[in-house]
């Protein structure tokens, strides 16, 4: 199986409302006065990063690729479970732990330990609070296409040996709170800009126009590598849509424009893209 067969293949388990069908990044679970988000996402070695990468490093992007999927649903966060494989340098992973938790004051509410002899991997799971939380169910034909900050950083520190960005990407959680009440549909961009607009498009019955041209490019990245860098990945900046015209609160660029659904859900500069969109397990 592959990741999307996986995935179709749970859609006929015993499933929450609040799961939504498996087909956003977060749980969302009515409270009497508020919105429980609820998300988990894995790190292993060997695919989100190096062997021999810092532990300390892996420590902050685990947490902070969860906090990601808390910000594109404009939610505070409560606190975070971790599980972890325990390796050589396993006080490091406690460092780099105490440096995010502290960066974002986020609370640390427990988790679980494993010894393995192959690869490690490991676990976070999420929890946070909104009074709305916008999915990628919701864009609508006419929405102007936004994303935060720039595409690219991740992998030109990648190619550069230089984990900066690559390991230690920033949640935009200030952003998504203040996105959150307006926006109507948000996600993070972790497995490329291209996959995830379709992504996006797809679940709202819509098409992603998307201008290459318009697209906010990290500087350093060249215009060989512009294709490339949108469907690479690891950016975790927020995809989001709102109504033409509107003036989002924090600073984003236009990039598309979402339109009435045709036969693919994505077009670059009007065309339909002739290689892969991004960045797929399995």
């Amino acid at each position: 199986m592959n990741e999307a067969e996986f995935i179709a293949a749970l859609r006929h388990l015993p499933l929450h409302p609040g799961a939504q069908d498996l087909r956003d990044d977060a749980a969302v679970i009515p409270l009497r006065d508020a919105l429980l988000v609820l998300t988990h996402d894995m790190i292993a070695e060997g695919v989100h990063y190096r062997a021999g990468t810092d532990p300390a490093d892996i420590a902050w992007k685990l947490v902070a690729v969860n906090l990601s999927d808390l910000a594109a649903k404009g939610a505070a966060p409560l606190g975070v479970l971790i599980g972890a494989t325990l390796i050589e340098g396993s006080e490091r992973f406690v460092a780099g732990l105490d440096e995010i938790l502290r960066a974002y004051d986020v609370p640390l509410l427990g988790g679980d330990t494993i010894a393995s002899r192959g690869p490690a991997s490991f676990g976070c799971t999420a929890i946070g609070r909104t009074a709305r939380a916008p999915s990628r169910t919701g864009a609508q034909a006419g929405d102007a296409i936004h994303v935060t900050g720039v595409i690219g950083a991740a992998m030109l520190d990648f190619r550069a040996g230089d984990g900066a960005a690559y390991l230690r990407p920033r949640p935009r959680l200030a952003e998504g709170l203040a996105l959150g009440p307006h926006v109507h549909a948000m996600m993070d961009v972790s497995d490329g800009l291209l996959l995830d607009a379709a992504r996006m498009a797809e679940a709202s019955g819509c098409t992603a126009a998307i201008t290459l041209d318009a697209v906010p490019f990290a500087p350093g990245i060249a215009e060989a590598d512009r294709l490339e860098a949108v469907r690479w990945g690891d950016d975790y900046e927020l995809l989001f849509t709102a109504p033409a015209g509107w003036m989002p609160p924090v600073p984003a660029t236009r990039i598309g424009t979402m339109t009435p659904a045709g036969p693919l859900p994505l077009l670059l500069d009007g065309q339909a893209p002739t290689e892969r969109l991004g960045y797929q397990h399995g």
